[in-house]
């Protein structure tokens, strides 16, 4: 019964995290027309990034690498089956078309989906995600990866629409810049100046020092930053742009990466 429960509660985290992804055109286009090569990168890379997500958010309390990496496959399955259904049921995905459209759709939204299914238990009242075995203080680069997740789960939901380029077009350098600041004052008072619940770090003590900036703020938006160009890059929005307006589109997507990074602890 608690396997059930653990799995009903992926199932569920899966349509939370995909479901805008799931209504948008942009992806199901993305499942047409992207790069295969890299559809499989994205696909290879979402199995350690899920492994790793389950020492901190499975289905059950894990105890080595081995159940972790069971976690990941089961939600990667939950992913891919959740993806399918809701596909099919929009219509999106017929019998009719062809095997490689099909299987693109269903791909390409079962990342998302998956990494939903793994925090489906901290989502739907199972607990929070940020639990590493035995009960240990996390460390610093768990809490990197956590606002890597965070960056992900706002990240991915305005990636694949056109919206984020355009806004790259309309901006000026000036807006970059204000926005880049603005995205680092929202980053560190959200999560270490703000008592906001969640909040409540390893680096508490020492979250108005500069040394907290430097170590999470300034850590975690340049790793807001690299997902947010793996993840344009992956989708092909930074073809034919110059190298200016390539860091313009990143640092659009940055801002709600950044968000994301900096409330991992709320979201998650």
């Amino acid at each position: 019964m608690k396997a059930l429960v653990g799995l009903a509660r992926g199932f569920g985290g899966a349509l939370i995290f995909a479901l805008p992804m799931l209504m948008t055109s942009e992806m199901w286009a993305l499942g047409f027309h992207m790069d295969r090569w890299r559809l499989a990168l994205l696909l290879v890379l979402n199995i350690p990034l899920l492994t790793m997500l389950s020492f901190h958010a499975g289905f059950e309390e894990t105890f080595d690498f081995g159940e972790d990496l069971r976690d990941a496959c089961i939600a990667y399955g939950i992913g891919i089956v959740a993806s399918a259904l809701f596909l099919a049921l929009f219509g999106i995905v017929e019998p009719g078309q062809p095997v490689g459209e099909i299987v693109g759709k269903i791909a390409v939204q079962s990342v998302p989906a998956s990494i939903g299914a793994l925090l489906g238990r901290s989502q739907l009242g199972g607990g929070r995600a940020y639990q590493p075995r035995g009960g240990r203080t996390p460390g610093y680069l768990s809490e990197l990866f956590l606002m890597a997740i965070g960056a992900l789960f706002l990240g991915l939901n305005v990636a694949p629409t056109e919206e984020m380029v355009l806004i790259s077009y309309k901006m000026t350098e000036w807006h970059i810049l204000a926005l880049i600041g603005l995205s680092l004052l929202l980053m560190h008072g959200f999560v270490y100046a703000v008592e906001f619940r969640g909040g409540e770090v390893a680096v508490a003590s020492q979250r108005l020092s500069g040394r907290a900036f430097v170590r999470f703020t300034l850590v975690g938006y340049a790793i807001a930053l690299l997902i947010s160009f793996y993840v344009l890059w992956s989708f092909g929005r930074t073809e034919d742009m110059s190298f200016t307006q390539m860091v313009m589109a990143v640092s659009v997507l940055g801002f709600p990466a950044a968000i994301g990074a900096a409330a991992a602890r709320l979201i998650l």
